[in-house]
């Protein structure tokens, strides 16, 4: 069994950058992580995605070029966050999946483990 742990949410001023990490447990290093993330009253919403070795990332149009989401060899990703706006106030999500795919995938039921959430608040 894999387990998912995420931190690094908090508060933010437009414009700031918070850094999002995520741990997990298992052999981890083999499989596609992806980043979601949930508004009030939204369904949780693709945001970011990176390949198994970390060759490979994609985003959702709303944060390229702002967001950027990495992979280390200890095991954990990070999702960068930066010229963050207060539409991306949300639960954030990071999950793990267990398919051997080289790419990368954005679909909610691709991801297998998911991590507790951390919020991200973002004020004008």
């Amino acid at each position: 069994q894999v387990e998912v742990v995420e931190s690094g949410g908090g508060l933010v001023q437009a414009g700031g950058s918070l850094r999002l990490s995520c741990a997990a447990s298992g052999p981890f290093s083999s499989y596609p992580m992806g980043w979601f993330r949930q508004a009030p009253g939204k369904e949780r919403e693709f945001v970011a995605a990176i390949s198994w070795n970390g060759g490979r990332t994609d985003y959702v149009d709303s944060v390229k070029g702002r967001f950027t989401a990495s992979r280390d060899n200890a095991k954990m990703v990070h999702l960068q966050m930066n010229n963050l706006k207060p539409e991306d106030t949300a639960v954030y999500y990071c999950a793990a999946s267990r398919r051997r795919v080289p790419g990368t995938m954005r679909g909610r039921s691709d991801y297998d483990y998911w991590a507790q959430g951390t919020q991200v608040t973002v004020s004008s």
